[in-house]
């Protein structure tokens, strides 16, 4: 499978799991190969925020990985994907990405993301930051990721927070070259869902 059509998710503890979850579906939806790595702390929030139990959001993808197997396919180079969204990505997650602490297969997969020169979109859930979560944050973009808080756009005039979650995940995906075509989009006549 060419690499564009295969894009690693992951979901950490940060509120929003939401934005993964649509990742995964919208993905699924425009035919791209998803590969989920949830923390521990993203099961948590999973169980707090949704319905789904851990076997359902796994089957959301085409391969899930337990974050302790730093031997699976997407902790290696080798392996070619579109890059990395982690979608909600807490500051503690942030800040091993930021400084290559590889502690889990989260954070080594971002790391591969990073030294193979992909693209690696961090949805990061906090506010208000500390000078410490800027400096993070500045470190991952040095190191090449895209940071892209998930902050909602009110000219859509959304009517639900499904649209403000749809309008994000759908510009993350944008990053990766993987077209929503329902996403609206500024100066455009909006299309069905």
């Amino acid at each position: 499978m060419e690499r564009q059509r295969r894009l690693v998710v992951g979901i950490s503890g940060a509120t929003g799991i939401a934005y993964g979850v649509r990742a995964l579906e919208l993905a699924r939806k425009a035919g791209v190969e998803t590969h989920l790595v949830v923390t521990p702390a993203g099961q948590q929030t999973r169980a707090y925020e949704t319905d789904l139990s851990a076997r359902d959001l796994a089957a959301m993808a085409d391969v899930a990985y337990r974050p302790a197997d730093v031997g699976a396919a997407i902790a290696s180079g080798s392996f070619p994907t579109g890059g990395m969204l982690v979608a909600p990505c807490s500051v503690r997650t942030l800040s091993a990405i930021a400084y290559a602490n590889n502690d889990n297969l989260l954070t080594r997969a971002a790391d591969v993301t990073l030294k193979e020169r992909r693209r690696l979109v961090l949805l990061v859930r906090e506010t208000p930051l500390t000078l410490g979560h800027l400096r993070a944050m500045t470190a991952a973009t040095e190191s090449g990721a895209v940071v892209m808080p998930p902050v909602p756009a009110f000219y859509l005039r959304p009517a639900s927070v499904d649209d403000l979650v749809d309008h994000t995940v759908g510009r993350a995906l944008d990053l990766f070259g993987i077209d929503v075509p329902a996403l609206p989009r500024w100066g455009e006549q909006p299309t069905s869902r």
